[in-house]
């Protein structure tokens, strides 16, 4: 969603408080991380015809109680097709837990005045949330942020993961500081990648409210798989791919209508 034909879409900002977790069956589900990743390696070949970007920086933030191994499949992707990708080296993503955001600051001052040039972000669930607050603090540094199945727009309990959280960041899921605040479009151009069959975290949570430089693309697949699923990694390079300052929305004419369905399906979740 974003700019385009949601620009005569009136749609109210419903926050989705009270969006209850995926069912049981979807998280059985997520066992399709594995065919994912199988299909990641054999796609390969036709991910090599995936638009080629300018070598600009991407910084790739991984899930809750993942660590930068869980990203190196995207990581090598992106590389392959010019990046310098890098991942966020701070161990195992246990939330926001005391001295994390900073460091994750640092990483990304680093990273920007190594390169001299604007970094993308890439967050995959939890670490899609720390990358829109990171460009909430740091939009001169940051070209765009996209998401991986990350819940910012919904309440704490609309995850099959809470409980996960609580135990390794030592804090209720209720009483992260900026929730309210996480629902607000980032500064910067943001593209938020979600399925509907994601077992883990309710898929209505995971959209970007409309605005001029906001979208939403759905993939089918997982929640444990879109860091590898290839049509997740296909959008990313097509994200990537568009000159610094000139984004625009997903297109989906042609063939690619056939992978990524109509935005407009998304309006029922802000009705």
């Amino acid at each position: 969603m974003g700019s385009g034909c949601y620009d005569e879409i009136m749609m109210p900002d419903t926050p989705h408080e009270h969006t209850a977790p995926p069912p049981r069956q979807l998280m059985l589900l997520e066992l399709r991380a594995f065919a994912e990743l199988g299909a990641f390696f054999a796609t390969v070949p036709l991910l090599r015809l995936a638009p080629r970007g300018d070598g600009h920086p991407v910084l790739v933030l991984p899930g809750l109680a993942a660590s930068d191994l869980s990203t190196r499949a995207l990581r090598a992707f992106l590389r392959d097709r010019g990046y310098r990708a890098h991942g966020w080296k701070l161990g195992t993503n246990r939330g926001p837990r005391p001295g994390v955001e900073a460091a994750m600051e640092r990483r990304l001052a680093d990273i920007h005045e190594r390169d001299g040039r604007k970094v993308s972000l890439i967050g995959w669930s939890l670490g899609g949330v720390f990358a829109r607050e990171l460009s909430r603090r740091m939009p001169e540094q940051i070209r765009d942020v996209i998401t991986l199945g990350s819940p910012f727009a919904g309440g704490p309990h609309a995850s099959n993961a809470w409980r996960l959280y609580e135990a390794l960041s030592g804090r209720r899921a209720e009483d992260w500081p900026e929730r309210e605040r996480m629902k607000t479009p980032p500064p910067v151009p943001a593209t938020a990648i979600y399925s509907r069959s994601d077992g883990i975290v309710a898929w209505q949570t995971c959209l970007e409210r409309p605005s001029p430089q906001t979208e939403n693309i759905e993939i089918e697949g997982s929640h444990c798989g879109l860091g590898h699923n290839p049509a997740a990694l296909y959008a990313i390079a097509d994200r990537l791919a568009q000159p610094e300052g000139q984004w625009r929305p997903f297109d989906r004419h042609g063939l690619r209508g056939l992978v990524y369905r109509d935005p407009l399906r998304d309006a029922q979740a802000f009705a």
